[in-house]
């Protein structure tokens, strides 16, 4: 599957909206019978477009009011150490996201705790000791204004 047509296009964009949506709704709404609409959602799997279904849950209501941006500069930027680092953050639940970026230091992260107390300590605990770690710099978010999971797909329009 290396293009994505108008069909795919609708269907990925649906399933974004309501990952629920049953194959005979999803049809209905991209105009297209079941079968056919089955077998696109199932090659848009296979190809790697869709990975899978989740339900999005309000951190809030489970008692993780903070959010906070963590840059984690590493001592040295060698690729042995920065492979330990990443691998150690993968493991660690309460990191929602880490990503390598330019600039100064090494990881961006997002880190969730319940609040400013538990989340000192996690950084005193376990962030400051990951592997490599040379100095963190943290901000908190103090109001979200957008959070979405869901991808533009205009760009690929023909």
């Amino acid at each position: 599957m290396e293009t994505l047509d108008r069909y795919d296009l609708q269907i990925l964009a649906e399933l974004q909206a309501d990952a629920r949506v049953t194959n005979a709704e999803l049809a209905q709404r991209v105009g297209l019978s079941a079968a056919p609409c089955w077998r696109r959602v199932r090659a848009l799997e296979e190809a790697g477009f869709i990975k899978g279904y989740h339900a999005e849950i309000d951190r809030h209501r489970i008692g993780l009011g903070v959010l906070a941006f963590v840059r984690l500069d590493a001592e040295r930027n060698t690729g042995e150490r920065t492979r330990e680092m990443e691998d150690a953050i993968r493991g660690i639940p309460e990191i929602v996201s880490c990503h390598y970026i330019s600039g100064a230091g090494t990881f961006e992260l997002q880190v969730v705790s319940k609040d400013l107390d538990s989340f000192s300590q996690f950084a005193r605990k376990v962030l400051i000791n990951l592997p490599n770690v040379k100095d963190i710099h943290t901000s908190f978010s103090l109001g979200e204004v957008k959070a979405s999971s869901s991808w533009p797909l205009s760009h690929l329009k023909g």
